[in-house]
């Protein structure tokens, strides 16, 4: 289709990694597909809703997303923009080893028990760190694969990663929150607005959200803004641009809430990540 690209970006025996770009033409559900290899899918731009039978997933950037081998599912767009996602395959014996009991089936071969697990801030980091460093050839191979098996450890880790634990109905409510929020990440959302047009009382979303996610609203739309920085970083040169451009109120405002979510400031990551 033209509206997706693939482009591999590192292939060894142990790791394949691919930046996957679609246009988000598909606003409705998509043709039934189904993924030829298990992989770990992380969004790092826009969002997409993927269908897996009855279930729903909302993919973006707090999300890893698993697609198992022989896996059918349907893929729609109800916020425009498109997405672009780090598409990982790795090598089914490194997956027993590294990926925990409690998230994948007692079957061969490997099959993950989940659609997705919500990613720390670390993990949100390598993603963009890995990405950055193959795309502009920075990387060796060794290190380009530690960085992808780091990731993939940190991505899945019991002590670092997050299941959803709810009702279908509650989850659902948390998914149009997390659209609601994905349709603008620069506008400056009051929790009145959101509950609002999520149909829910205010109080009641943000108790339900905090249950779903286990995090607070605000920080949640926090991490996703951020994630967008992550990706935009080597593109920008005023960064104070870039942070007023998210909807942070100033370049301290912006550089504070990077650096404590982390762990450098924007430039430190510019500089680490040999973006200038």
């Amino acid at each position: 289709m033209s509206q997706f690209s693939a482009r591999k970006i590192l292939d060894t025996e142990m790791v394949s990694v691919h930046d996957v770009l679609c246009t988000g033409e598909c606003r409705h559900k998509s043709d039934e597909e189904c993924s030829r290899v298990t992989s770990l899918v992380f969004p790092y731009r826009g969002v997409f809703l993927r269908h897996v039978g009855s279930n729903d997933t909302v993919a973006e950037a707090n999300q890893v997303l698993f697609f198992n081998r022989d896996e059918d599912y349907r893929i729609s767009h109800p916020v425009e923009g498109g997405d672009a996602c780090l598409s990982m395959t790795v090598h089914e014996a490194a997956l027993e080893e590294l990926v925990p009991k409690v998230h994948r089936a007692e079957t061969s071969p490997f099959v993950f028990n989940k659609q997705r697990l919500r990613i720390d801030a670390r993990a949100q980091a390598l993603v963009a760190l890995l990405r950055h460093s193959l795309l502009r050839g920075t990387a060796e191979t060794l290190e380009a694969e530690t960085l992808a098996m780091t990731l993939v450890r940190r991505a899945v880790g019991e002590r670092t990663a997050r299941a959803a634990t709810a009702s279908i109905g509650r989850q659902k409510l948390v998914d149009r929150a997390k659209l609601i929020l994905s349709s603008d990440l620069a506008r400056r959302w009051t929790l009145a607005e959101i509950a609002r047009e999520a149909g829910v009382s205010p109080v009641y979303l943000t108790q339900v959200f905090q249950q779903v996610e286990g995090t607070p609203l605000y920080r949640y739309h926090l991490r996703l803004r951020l994630a967008k920085a992550l990706d935009l970083l080597g593109s920008y040169d005023d960064l104070t641009g870039l942070g007023l451009d998210l909807g942070f109120s100033s370049h301290s405002h912006f550089s504070s809430s990077f650096r404590q979510t982390y762990g450098r400031t924007p430039a430190e990551f510019q500089r680490f990540a040999g973006l200038r």
